[in-house]
């Protein structure tokens, strides 16, 4: 159904509008102004699509088609349905608080840097919009350019152009891959569908959801999207980009980084539905490699001294645990993954924004230049400790509902595999809670710790909103389960039918045989 309304190309064109008139804004004031304008109304630009949106249809909604490159094809094509549309708002408001969280950090080129910000946003609310997997390559591949002079302009590290080449050219190694599945699935498209190359390749999800495809193929395919997904998701062994950025890279695009895991999500959105019979024969493998990204994330974290590393393993850490989740191919198991998504962008921005502004006050965030905390900024602590018991899914916070959903899940699926994230559990606490106790409490051992500033009324304000969130998915997370279910028992069929197909059609053979012997007609 196509929507009257253009209101998923007004969300994605919005930030792109406000990043090109920052060129005629010559005063930096004025400037963030304008860019704070353009994030609250892009909030508001997906709240009202999520309003539009109905939760009990598990198709694709707001959906918007156009011809783009008829030669190939091609369209512009965007919808959403219970799986993305609420990544359209957790997106707006990460990247407002990042926003807000770099408001007096960058000293030069600051119109430069809020126009990347906001081309940013805009290229990623593309990413869960595109329904045209060469649109979504475009997408994919336009968050390159901002991350890549975001890092290497405006980072805090000593080696940040060296951590920008190394991210650009690991999202280029995982491209390829991409590429080449989505050009396997459109000729397979065009040859099934008996029409010509290249004025039939197929692009749209919608369509090649229902096209065939040969098992042999699938198996390649499912393989190619993995790997080109895994690298920015991250996975083992493809994470070393990600405590290299977060170290370097300024805290706001940090946050950006660990909140918005795009890896993930093409898995969800592509990897899994259109390779469902590949996806089955190797749920084994894909939940073995998330089991051991989330004890290896967990075991390095565990032995780190820097508040931003240590976020940075822990998000490694996290993702494995969703990956196993997903993989446990069942309802529980999916609705924790989605749901942890979505807490990636409250709980694990909000803590690389707190590492932020521990960083812009005392000039570092090692343990060396840490230790009693708590006294000099309790606002600060309380709300740090808060995402921290959240990321280690502490009842009453967000991130319990989504973790108990992912065990029980895996614990149907893989009961050993369902140990494993209950010790990686347990990790996550010795290594959260073992840095909160050294950094957080004891005494006062640096004098700049004692002079220290606590939360300024802006920094307040955009962490207690986060903080809120925790507390009513926490408390009451079936409102944020119900615009998800839908999709997700549409997600889950579509994966288990090929098998329920296969297994009709042995029992239908095998009744036939039965029949045929008791007419004795085949011996």
């Amino acid at each position: 159904m196509i929507d009257s309304f253009p209101l998923l190309s007004l969300c994605l064109a919005w930030p792109l509008l406000g990043a090109l008139s920052l060129a005629f804004i010559k005063d930096s004031r004025r400037a963030k102004r304008g860019a704070l304008l353009v994030a609250i109304v892009e909030l508001l630009l997906t709240l009202a699509a999520v309003h539009r949106f109905n939760p009990e249809h598990g198709g694709f909604q707001l959906q918007e088609d156009y011809p783009w490159i008829p030669g190939l094809n091609i369209h512009y094509q965007l919808g959403v349905d219970g799986i993305s549309i609420l990544f359209l708002p957790m997106t707006a408001l990460l990247s407002l608080m990042a926003l807000l969280a770099s408001w007096n950090s960058v000293q030069h080129l600051n119109r430069f840097q809020l126009a990347l910000m906001l081309v940013l946003e805009s290229v990623t609310i593309g990413v869960f919009t595109a329904l045209d997997l060469a649109l979504f390559f475009l997408f994919w591949e336009l968050t390159l350019p901002p991350i890549f002079f975001l890092v290497g302009l405006w980072g805090i590290g000593a080696e940040r152009r060296h951590a920008a080449m190394k991210y650009t050219l690991y999202m280029l190694f995982g491209g390829v891959p991409l590429l080449f599945a989505i050009i396997m699935l459109a000729i397979n498209h065009a040859q099934h569908s008996g029409g010509a190359i290249p004025e039939d390749l197929g692009f749209s999800l919608p369509i090649l959801l229902n096209t065939p495809i040969e098992a042999s193929m699938q198996s390649a395919i499912f393989l190619l999207l993995i790997v080109g997904f895994a690298v920015k998701a991250p996975l083992l062994p493809f994470h070393t980009w990600l405590p290299t950025v977060a170290m370097e890279a300024p805290a706001f695009l940090s946050a950006l980084l660990v909140g918005l895991k795009l890896g993930v999500y093409g898995i969800v959105r592509f990897a899994i539905p259109l390779t469902p019979q590949a996806a089955l024969e190797h749920r084994w493998p894909l939940a073995i490699a998330g089991a051991i990204t989330l004890i290896y994330g967990a075991l390095i974290a565990l032995q780190q001294t820097n508040l931003r590393r240590l976020l940075a393993y822990a998000s490694i850490s996290h993702v494995g645990l969703v990956i196993v989740g997903i993989a446990a191919f069942n309802l529980q198991g999916l609705q924790g993954a989605v749901m942890q998504l979505l807490n990636f962008g409250i709980v694990a921005g909000s803590l690389m924004l707190i590492a932020g502004m521990l960083q812009q006050r005392l000039g570092s965030t090692d343990l060396t230049h840490l230790g009693g905390l708590a006294k000099p900024l309790p606002r600060l602590t309380t709300l740090f400790f808060l995402f921290a018991l959240s990321s280690l899914g502490l009842p009453g916070t967000n991130g319990f509902p989504a973790e108990l959903m992912m065990i029980l899940g895996a614990l149907q699926a893989y009961p050993a595999l369902a140990v494993v994230a209950l010790f990686g559990a347990i990790l996550g606490a010795a290594y959260l809670l073992g840095f909160v106790r050294r950094a957080f409490f004891g005494p006062i051992v640096h004098e700049a710790v004692a002079r220290t500033e606590d939360l300024r009324a802006r920094e307040l304000c955009l962490l207690a909103a986060a903080a809120l969130l925790v507390l009513i998915v926490g408390v009451y997370p079936q409102w944020l389960l119900a615009w998800q279910e839908t999709s997700l028992q549409a997600w889950l069929q579509r994966l288990h039918s090929p098998t329920q197909l296969i297994a009709e059609s042995k029992q239908s053979l095998h009744a036939t045989v039965l029949a045929l012997q008791s007419e004795g007609t085949v011996k």
